[in-house]
């Protein structure tokens, strides 16, 4: 059966404007496997391969991909300088971070990791917030694991590329919040059209292991998504969209969403994860649990509840 002419402008028009309003992450086009990332090494001169290792001496004893450039999780991705490690570093550092690295403005750059992609994520969000094109950014699906499987890992270092010239832009305000904005819009006047996630383990949510904090609990108004519930713990990989809609069931589309776990991988990995499922308007909360934490006076709620009696009133 065809569809009449009409319907098919109508269809048409409501396509371009999906295209138009739902970001470039809204598809999965930025994960790519050892295939493809063995032929783009052979083909492509301006690719820059960039490893992020939840134990970063693993890149000499373990191995790393020939000409991978090793990436320190901490020292590269966070605020030396700040009270929070892990609040966004400046674009001045960052970007001379990238330049170190090799890194130009028509680069293709393939981030992988050792952890489920949420490290690799940081930095795809990262480069995201200071305007690198998100077309020249994709993560290895299954990381270091998914390249071991036919390829082989190399101990060697690899040379130091000769400094790049990339330019970043000011940080994305549409892509990030204070945890001003979280006590003023969360718990102070519940707005409607924010919706908070936590995206840490249900035990550290709940307050029931306090690991790498002060204090062990939530955010008042958080409900509880574990990102890397999104990934196969034995391949790596992402789910397929449907598994991955049902762990986001609770968070809805038409709202804006907050995202913090306690040090900026998992909610980076639960806002890539997001914008691959179509939702438009997420936001990290720079710093995360560990702002939160630190403040001591701010509000905590522990137990599995968003709210627990006091601030359900």
């Amino acid at each position: 059966m065809h569809a009449p002419p009409f319907l098919k402008t109508r269809l048409l028009t409501l396509a371009l404007l999906l295209t138009v309003l739902n970001p470039v992450l809204a598809a999965r086009d930025f994960l790519v496997d050892a295939d493809w990332l063995a032929a783009e090494r052979d083909s492509n001169p301006r690719l820059v391969v960039l490893e992020v290792r939840y134990h970063p001496h693993r890149y000499f004893t373990v191995g790393h991909i020939p000409g991978a450039i090793q990436v320190q999780r901490f020292k590269d991705l966070g605020d030396n300088e700040g009270p929070v490690i892990m609040a966004f570093p400046s674009r001045e550092a960052f970007q001379a971070t990238l330049r170190r690295w090799g890194v130009n403005d028509d680069s293709t750059l393939v981030l992988y990791d050792d952890a489920r992609s949420a490290l690799a994520a940081r930095l795809f969000y990262l480069l995201r917030l200071y305007g690198f094109n998100s077309d020249q950014i994709k993560i290895l699906d299954g990381g270091a694991l998914e390249w071991s499987g036919l390829n082989e890992l190399t101990q060697e270092p690899s040379p130091a590329p000769a400094p790049g010239t990339v330019t970043l832009q000011e940080a994305d305000a549409a892509l990030f919040v204070h945890w001003t904005d979280v006590y003023a819009d969360v718990v102070s006047r519940r707005d409607p059209g924010v919706t908070l996630v936590d995206a840490r383990p249900a035990e550290m949510y709940s307050g029931e292991i306090i690991r790498h904090a002060l204090q062990g609990g939530h955010i008042p108004g958080a409900i509880n998504v574990v990102s890397l519930d999104g990934t196969d713990p034995l391949t790596q990989k992402w789910r397929d969209d449907a598994p991955l809609a049902e762990i986001y069931q609770a968070v809805p589309k038409d709202k804006t969403v907050y995202l913090y776990c306690h040090d900026g991988f998992r909610m980076s990995l639960g806002w890539l994860q997001l914008h691959a499922l179509g939702y438009r308007d997420i936001r990290l909360v720079d710093g995360g649990w560990g702002v939160w934490d630190r403040a001591l006076t701010l509000p905590v709620v522990r137990g599995d509840k968003p709210y627990d009696e006091e601030f359900a009133l």
